[in-house]
């Protein structure tokens, strides 16, 4: 396969909003230079293994990764600390504990009722599951085969972009979190995401007071 085709497939995946596919790729080149072109899903394949080389040869700061069945760039996972600082997640985005401990049960029990959630959790669920589903981190999945047919609850892919993921079976495996959760960079990115927490809870409560006084002078 030409040079040009690799460069192609680069701007490609570097031009993409979202996660593209190999085979969008095939179709975007085919659909300009013509049906006749001799290019597969592995010569992408093999484009994005020679790109990755090149960019581990140069010591660039970022690799093509495979995420959600589809290629996007991303920075290697050692400066995520320094990136973080600079960007936090949008607070629209933001997961709450309860969301995120709602969305890891999903997770890892798919495809699961409300009553089974919520008896591993202990406390209704429904705003949780709601808040999720208007995310698109999680869906229906049907309906399952017990009495009064409850719906079922999976991930999206949404939720694989949303955590980095190419695969559900990405996903770490208990002890690897365990692993994690006693790392110091993860405490520290923690204290953090709890501070930024407070600082709005009490911004919130400040505006709430003073939008209250307003009303009553």
């Amino acid at each position: 396969m030409d040079n040009i085709y690799t460069s192609i497939i680069e701007s490609l995946i570097f031009a993409a909003d979202d996660p593209i596919k190999p085979a969008e790729i095939v179709k975007a080149i085919k659909e300009i230079d013509g049906d006749d072109v001799s290019i597969t899903l592995i010569d992408v394949e093999t484009s994005v293994n020679l790109l990755n080389e090149k960019y581990n040869e140069q010591g660039t700061a970022f690799r093509i990764l495979r995420i959600s069945n589809g290629l996007t760039f991303a920075t290697m996972p050692e400066y995520a600390k320094y990136i973080g600082f600079l960007s936090s997640e949008k607070s629209k985005r933001r997961l709450s504990q309860a969301a995120l401990e709602t969305l890891s049960i999903i997770a890892y029990k798919q495809p699961i009722t409300k009553p089974e959630l919520e008896m591993i959790r202990g406390v209704n669920s429904d705003y949780i599951i709601n808040s999720l589903l208007e995310k698109n981190l999680v869906t229906i999945r049907g309906r399952a085969e017990t009495i009064g047919r409850p719906l079922l609850y999976g991930t999206t892919e949404e939720f694989l972009k949303y955590f980095g993921l190419n695969k559900i079976s990405d996903l770490p495996k208990p002890r690897e979190i365990e692993e994690i959760m006693k790392d110091a960079d993860f405490l520290e990115q923690k204290r953090k995401i709890m501070m930024n927490q407070i600082e709005e809870t009490v911004e919130n409560e400040v505006n709430q007071s003073l939008e209250v006084n307003d009303t009553t002078e």
